[in-house]
């Protein structure tokens, strides 16, 4: 292991036991505020102490062979250590592969939960069927994670598509699974309402935002112009009869944001505040992402919007990430929400770049 990597490690396993004794003291264990800061701090360094502490277990284990094989003369011993020595150098290894993984900077965002917006773009009403078909794809993705999904704003269309629809994803690290789904979606089928049999190409496009609390951003009210309108789409029977549906405009950036699928007003505020604020936060991280270029360009992908990610050929059964080269022919699968063999390729694809820079 690299000497600059292994003194990082001691140094991670020296905070974890400055904590763990800090957190013995009887003033701390009193104290529910303090001693929650250190366990939640502990708990953020706990999987890279345990690695280490194997590894450092095999590093001895492999010195005690290699030790064996220099003094001793048994040949029973010898062979015992010869297998014992090709087996912890293998050990060390993964470790050392694992403890580099969990060495990566975390990105913050990666627990929170998500606002996906998917807008249908070239192709008509066959692109807002498909944004359909992607908007069920996450759904089904997400019941298999056991996540919960609440839908914050959409624009269907006559035959079942949508212009648009925003909706929120809620779980446990929501955002480090679909934060590299950002980009153009693009479809090539032959479209529902298309006679003659010709394979059309259309394009989506998916944004997924980190949701943001009033901690990461804070909204001034007298910034925000605020309309109330009649619904115009699904909701209920009631839902044209009152202006129930919400418009907020953010003067400093021109941002604006609809919200009609509730019948309340107050609910349809309080969504699109919080759609507000997600696009606000992405704004704010992208500036930041571009003081940072060199960081932007290792990602696997940046979530721009005008970034073509992905193909779904329906002719060939066919699926390809244009990112990472990966395509599988089980197309039906994906869009049934088998997304995670996709997902993993990514996330692996965005260690494997951010570990050979760092190494």
């Amino acid at each position: 292991m690299e000497r600059v990597v292994y003194e990082r490690l001691l140094a991670v396993q020296s905070e974890y036991e400055r904590i763990a004794n800090e957190m013995a003291k009887p003033d701390v264990a009193t104290n529910p505020v303090r001693f929650r800061e250190l366990a939640k701090g502990q708990a953020e360094i706990a999987e890279i102490v345990d690695c280490f502490r194997r590894y450092q277990l095999d590093e001895e284990r492999l010195i005690e062979a290699e030790r064996i094989l220099r003094e001793e003369k048994d040949p029973e011993l010898l062979l015992l250590a010869e297998q014992d020595k090709r087996e912890l150098t293998q050990a060390l290894l993964e470790h050392e592969k694992m403890l580099k993984i969990l060495l990566l900077p975390r990105d913050p965002n990666d627990a929170k939960n998500t606002i996906v917006e998917i807008r249908s773009g070239t192709g008509g009403e066959e692109a807002a069927l498909f944004a359909a078909d992607l908007y069920r794809m996450y759904c089904r993705f997400a019941d298999r994670k056991g996540w919960r999904v609440e839908v914050m704003n959409s624009n269907a269309t006559g035959i079942g598509g949508f212009k648009e629809i925003c909706f929120k994803v809620s779980g446990d690290s929501v955002y480090s699974q679909l934060k590299f789904e950002g980009g153009v979606h693009r479809v090539q089928r032959v479209p529902v309402t298309e006679a003659q049999g010709r394979i059309h190409t259309s394009a989506v496009t998916v944004a997924v935002l980190p949701e943001a609390d009033e901690i990461d951003i804070k909204i001034d009210p007298s910034e925000i112009h605020f309309d109330v309108f009649r619904s115009s789409g699904p909701g209920g029977q009631s839902v044209n009869t009152t202006d129930s549906a919400v418009r907020l405009t953010h003067k400093p950036t021109g941002l604006v944001v609809t919200c009609q699928d509730e019948k309340s007003q107050h609910k349809n505020k309080a969504k699109a505040l919080a759609v507000l604020r997600a696009r606000l936060l992405a704004m704010k991280q992208e500036e930041e992402e571009s003081q940072r270029s060199a960081e932007r360009r290792i990602q696997v992908g940046s979530g721009d919007r005008s970034e073509r990610i992905r193909t779904y050929n329906f002719p060939q059964n066919r699926v390809t990430d244009h990112r990472i080269n990966l395509t599988l022919y089980r197309l039906e699968a994906v869009l049934d929400g088998e997304l995670q063999e996709l997902i993993d390729a990514l996330i692996a694809a965005d260690r494997a770049v951010k570990l050979a820079k760092m190494g």
